[in-house]
């Protein structure tokens, strides 16, 4: 990996880990058009998951510290682990080709440009075990190269009658949690390092302020507009890279 492929790659985890558009798929797509071994970078994809983790701890730091958030969080994060355990191994199998990430993406496209749910938004209680789990699940599906973790749960929260703010806060520190466990899950697996000090150190820091510059765009985006916007972009890109990997 040459040092300019490795700020790209690490601007593109930055900016699609919190906008909802799919980060790993648009790193496989990144991958492919650079021509890369995915299976040879283990540890850039470690340096850079742990740099969107870093800017969702820098953004976000004060809502961690609120205790009232931690026991959903915990509950939300169960579906994902099972899921992922469990069935990891198999859905990347399935999933990581350019074409079958185009065919989810332009599925997320669709349901992302569904109009939003008209569910009151109750003043008492944001958050129960039911819409916790649900927005878990929706968590677990991103485990799909293609499906956005970020939007899957957003959607997921909106549909259940949160705000969009609240459902992208809640969003991003429940990611927090999954890719820390999956930077450390892949870690774990790393034997030796493949990718150079200085590309791995540039694409840690590429990743790292674009990942800020982007959740502090979209918070302020989703206070007056949904995400049909990404919905026609994932149609367009999908339909694009179907066609592309077709012909």
């Amino acid at each position: 990996m040459t040092l300019p492929q490795a700020i790209i790659l690490g601007i593109l985890q930055g900016i699609t880990e919190f906008l909802p558009i799919s980060s790993s798929g648009h790193l496989i797509l990144g991958e492919t058009l650079f021509h890369l071994d995915v299976s040879q970078l283990k540890d850039f994809d470690v340096a850079v998951h742990v740099a969107t983790l870093l800017a969702i701890l820098v953004y976000f730091w004060r809502d961690l510290l609120k205790t009232k958030y931690w026991k959903w969080l915990i509950l939300g994060t169960i579906p994902a682990v099972i899921i992922g355990f469990t069935l990891e191994d198999q859905i990347d199998a399935l999933f990581r080709s350019a074409l079958s990430v185009g065919i989810v993406m332009m599925l997320m496209g669709a349901i992302f440009t569904i109009p939003e749910s008209k569910v009151k938004i109750s003043k008492t209680q944001k958050f129960n075990w039911q819409k916790v789990l649900a927005i878990g699940i929706a968590q677990s599906i991103a485990l799909i190269p293609g499906v956005s973790r970020a939007g899957s749960t957003i959607f997921a929260g909106t549909a259940l009658g949160l705000k969009r703010e609240e459902a992208a806060r809640f969003s991003f520190m429940l990611g927090s949690i999954a890719i820390a466990g999956a930077g450390l899950l892949t870690a774990i697996d790393i034997t030796e390092t493949t990718v150079l000090h200085v590309p791995l150190a540039a694409g840690f820091i590429a990743a790292f302020i674009s990942g800020l510059a982007a959740v502090w765009w979209l918070m302020r985006f989703l206070k007056k507009h949904s995400l049909r916007v990404f919905g026609i972009y994932l149609l367009l890109i999908g339909g694009t890279t179907i066609a592309l990997s077709i012909f």
